[in-house]
């Protein structure tokens, strides 16, 4: 009924709709107008920044690290993202506090980042995204650590609520849809590579490349149950994979100190693999990287960062929890990166080259056989990687050793009579 009665209003057949005019819509322009607007727009994402960040400040201890200078900078939230200070004052707030996540009024860092990453701004949402392995660190952990038998289990709701807005925003991006990936055909030649001799098959007689499902289709929840557990953090940390480029180093380092702690596995096949795959492959020749960091740090790190049943005295973050693969899976992909990257600094690539070991260990303990496969293709990577960077450091100082020195000018100096 409405429909009809606007648009009896907007036809051009109507003499009232032409001799008078509508009030309201002059404003509903004005607000289109404004909408369209990019410097009113832009105005808008700032206000809207730093209106967070003076939040955020609220929130935290007096003691924490001043966030005025983040707000007034010319874009507040790409500086809230890049400070580390204000990083690990939140990190230490969330990882310190027994009531963290709990989602009750002591705890409202987890409404901050629930209600930040609720607005429309990418930017703000970006500093979302860069606490997930911290949020899906700490809740792991913590729901496998609380003792079963006690009467009043801690309430995580706090970090089940972020974890679930972002798998909502997920399943709605996704439409009901799977994520496919496309395996072609080896036994069919290359386009690129036939041999100019034999006739290309035609696309008739060309068979299609396999589709192979990567993901399968997600269900909405509304609540975080046991079951579901693992799938709904591996769409976190999935969505934090797609920004993994935007992300800050210290985010990613925390991730790989989890997944260290996620393993948490002590057995001989990890210090035998070490000193088979490391030692003998010339990661114990003290090749000097960028930087100034030595293989041999990688190495030392692996021997002495043991890992018992509790990991809390291990130098690692987290304990123990199941690792299924729609678990597993970002994570390694996460870790792929972190291996690989070429903008990644060296202490990303060391804490990561350690964390796939454990996982290595974890996969071949549990006997779970494409576990086994994707940590070892990720060691055999990093492996070659690091074989590449030390014959470019040695090609350097070998080009740098020959060159010869120009000879320096005599100085000459003015003397004034």
């Amino acid at each position: 009924m409405d429909f009809h009665l606007n648009h009896a209003a907007a036809s051009p057949s109507s003499s009232s709709s032409n001799s008078t005019p509508n009030p309201n819509s002059t404003s509903t322009v004005a607000a289109a107008s404004a909408t369209h607007d990019p410097m009113h727009s832009w105005w808008e994402s700032i206000s809207k920044a730093r209106s967070r960040i003076h939040s955020l400040a609220s929130i935290l201890p007096s003691s924490s690290p001043s966030l005025s200078s983040l707000a007034d900078s010319d874009r507040p939230a790409r500086s809230l993202l890049s400070s580390y200070d204000a990083y690990a004052a939140i990190s230490a707030s969330l990882s310190s506090s027994p009531l963290s996540g709990s989602g009750s009024v002591s705890d409202p860092l987890c409404q901050w980042l629930y209600e930040t990453f609720q607005s429309s701004d990418p930017d703000l949402r970006l500093v979302v995204f860069s606490f997930i392995p911290l949020l899906s660190g700490l809740y792991l952990s913590r729901v496998v650590t609380s003792p079963s038998d006690s009467p009043t289990i801690p309430s995580l709701a706090g970090f089940e609520a972020v974890l679930l807005a972002l798998y909502a925003a997920e399943t709605k991006s996704r439409a009901g849809k799977p994520v496919l990936i496309s395996i072609p055909d080896l036994s069919q030649p290359s386009l690129y590579h036939a041999p100019r001799n034999k006739p290309i098959p035609s696309a008739a007689n060309r068979s299609r490349p396999s589709v192979g499902v990567l993901s399968a289709p997600l269900e909405p929840q509304i609540a975080m149950k046991s079951t579901k557990r693992a799938c709904i953090v591996g769409v976190a940390l999935d969505c934090y994979y797609k920004q993994i480029s935007q992300m800050p180093s210290w985010s990613k380092v925390d991730l790989c100190e989890f997944a260290v702690g996620w393993a948490g596995q002590s057995c001989p096949c990890k210090s035998e693999f070490d000193e088979d795959d490391i030692e003998n492959n010339g990661f114990s020749e003290g090749c000097v990287l960028e930087g100034g960091d030595e293989i041999d740090d990688v190495v030392e790190g692996v021997r002495n960062l043991e890992i018992e049943g509790n990991c809390e005295n291990s130098g690692s973050k987290g304990a123990r929890i199941p690792l299924p693969w729609e678990l597993l899976q970002p994570v390694l992909r996460i870790l792929g990166h972190c291996l690989l990257a070429p903008m990644n600094t060296q202490d990303v690539k060391d804490a990561a080259s350690v964390a796939v070991r454990f996982l290595y260990a974890r996969a071949s303990h549990d006997l779970v056989p494409q576990a086994i496969l994707a940590t070892r293709s990720l060691i055999q990577l990093d492996k070659r990687a690091r074989t590449a960077a030390k014959a470019v450091a040695a090609a350097n100082a070998a080009s740098n050793a020959n060159t010869p020195s120009k000879a320096k000018k005599p100085e000459i100096l003015l003397v004034s009579k």
